[in-house]
């Protein structure tokens, strides 16, 4: 282990060893692939990347020097496609091995990856194709992704390229004997450190999700990630929970851990398990884990005191609010203070607990040496300590680590990106030592479970639905996860509420979109909350619930 890390970092600490200064520096050729996977293979080539494996038992441990080999001939097939610089592809690849040497493989080839959820339905794919103009699409076998691709296909004419993971189906190319039979010795792409590096769709409260556009520099900014908040051990194994679609994968799946030369743990699994995730962790001795407060508070349910927990030595937790008492339960079995953090699709690391840090129960910590944070009022004032104010980066000079841009939407930029701030739209307040309490957001996000919901998407599967007329999405507080989906819902004329409609709407939305965004809680009104300019008010509807 060479601490290659220190080569892009300049930080000081103080005499207790808290990192007091933070700033980054690289050469404008910067590329993940090139500078880190086989900078590593070539220096460290059986230093461990990847111990993957899967309910069924099957198992795969992958060096760098693997690593180095599979994107080399992973990016020479993908070539071979038609994929190039600036092509954007999605990938839909669950927690499959091939996930990271596809990533790799696409940031050499200079292409933009687009995560997504293994949930897509054929709305969604529709939606997403043709509002990013994606090219091409490397999608597993498993499930219905690579059938609600099919669906839309004659809708979406920028889509020419469809290559499938661990399976066969007509029209689609194979990925798995594509790679195996592509040549080893890859010729490099020039690329920019400023030039586009992936693409998150993000929900919002208004309208289809957004585009979130990072450069390659993204990648680097997840250093801090990895070294200063999950305290990753490079000779240990690194364990965050979250599904390749989402952006916390490469929080926690790829790129800070690899710069740190740390190996990741990916498990397979389509339904999460409590107990089979906590039997995994002597099995591998994993040494630090991240996952959303939800997850540890399923974990205490199912009883730390029956599994083995000693090779754990450090654990951080984002996505949700974490409160206190999950806080002082997993402290008093395992003798780990949960380190709380906070950031966004459009950011990185933000609001965290680093490594040495003293943390308070139930708050965020403090910013980032990565931002300089404030809390702003609404006339963009500075907030007083106690006063709730939203959290916004300051962005002269601009931030390694936050987005380009809302891709083709530029008035949606302007209205995160103003007055010398990116307003993140989450609010908290400031104590006297510093630490920040997270309060919610100025918008309506739904958070459930570690996802982040929007209730425009469910809202407009909803109202296509004969029997409703409109209808208004919000969350409610679930002691298990985080806020549940509520549904309230004005019927059509002649329509009656009954349990069987409940059940009716409950699947139609499970049908028509993602399984996760469905109503756990529908009610019926005569009519919705709204302002004077007809917008419905869902603070109003929150507000009765919260009574």
């Amino acid at each position: 282990m060479r601490n290659i890390n220190l080569r892009y970092v300049e930080e000081t600490y103080d005499d207790n060893k808290v990192l007091t200064s933070y700033k980054l520096k690289y050469p404008d050729s910067y590329n993940f692939g090139y500078d880190v996977v086989d900078d590593i293979a070539k220096n460290d080539p059986d230093r461990i990347a990847l111990v993957w494996c899967n309910p069924r038992n099957e198992e795969r441990i992958y060096t760098f020097s693997d690593m180095k080999k599979l994107s080399d001939k992973t990016a020479n097939y993908l070539k071979s496609l038609g994929i190039g610089k600036g092509d954007k592809v999605i990938v839909i690849l669950k927690r499959h091995y091939q996930f990271w040497y596809t990533a790799v493989a696409l940031h050499k080839l200079g292409a933009i990856m687009v995560p997504v959820t293994f949930m897509i339905t054929a709305h969604d794919a529709e939606y997403r194709i043709n509002a990013a103009s994606v090219k091409a699409v490397i999608c597993t076998a498993e499930g219905q992704a690579a059938q609600s691709v099919d669906d839309v296909l004659s809708k979406c004419p920028s889509l020419t390229i469809r290559s499938m993971v661990y399976g066969h189906k007509e029209g689609w190319d194979d990925f798995d004997k594509g790679v195996e039979q592509a040549d080893e010795s890859f010729e490099k792409v020039e690329t920019h450190v400023k030039e586009p590096l992936l693409m998150y769709f993000s929900s919002g409260t208004s309208g289809y999700p957004k585009m979130v556009l990072h450069n390659h520099a993204y990648s680097l900014a997840h250093l801090f990630t990895a070294k200063h908040w999950h305290n990753v051990n490079p000779d240990g194994l690194h364990l965050t929970i979250a599904d390749t679609g989402w952006g916390k994968a490469v929080w926690g799946k790829l790129y800070g851990q690899w710069l740190m030369e740390a190996g990741v743990f990916a498990f397979d699994y389509d339904k999460f398990d409590a107990s089979e995730i906590l039997s995994l962790i002597p099995k591998y001795k994993i040494t630090t884990l991240c996952c959303p407060p939800t997850m540890f508070r399923y974990f205490i349910k199912e009883g730390l005191e029956k599994f083995d927990l000693s090779t754990l030595t450090y654990a951080t937790t984002a996505g949700e609010a974490l409160n206190p008492d999950v806080f002082e339960t997993w402290y008093k079995v395992t003798g780990l203070k949960l380190m709380e953090g906070f950031g966004q699709t459009e950011t990185t690391l933000t609001v965290c607990n680093i490594v040495n840090m003293i943390p308070k129960p139930g708050s965020i910590g403090k910013p980032s040496l990565q931002y300089e944070v404030d809390l702003l009022d609404p006339e963009g004032n500075i907030c007083p300590t106690g006063v709730t104010g939203e959290i916004c980066i300051k962005t002269n000079p601009y931030p390694d680590g936050l987005m380009d841009c809302y891709y083709r939407n530029q008035e949606m930029t302007d209205c995160a990106i103003f007055n010398g701030y990116y307003h993140t739209g989450d609010t908290a307040w400031k104590d006297e030592d510093g630490y920040f309490w997270y309060v919610g957001r100025n918008d309506d996000i739904i958070k459930s479970s570690g996802y982040r919901i929007g209730p425009f998407e469910i809202e407009s599967v909803l109202n296509s639905h004969p029997k409703v007329l409109e209808s208004a999405v919000t969350g409610v507080p679930d002691e298990i996860r985080g806020q549940v989906v509520k549904a309230t819902i004005v019927l059509a004329k002649d329509q009656n509420p009954s349990d069987e409609l409940v059940k009716e709407l409950q699947d139609y939305v499970k049908h028509e979109t993602a399984p996760y965004k469905y109503p756990r809680i529908i009610e019926f009104v005569d009519q919705l909350p709204k302002t004077i300019n007809g917008k419905i008010r869902r603070a109003a509807i929150r507000q009765q619930d919260n009574k």
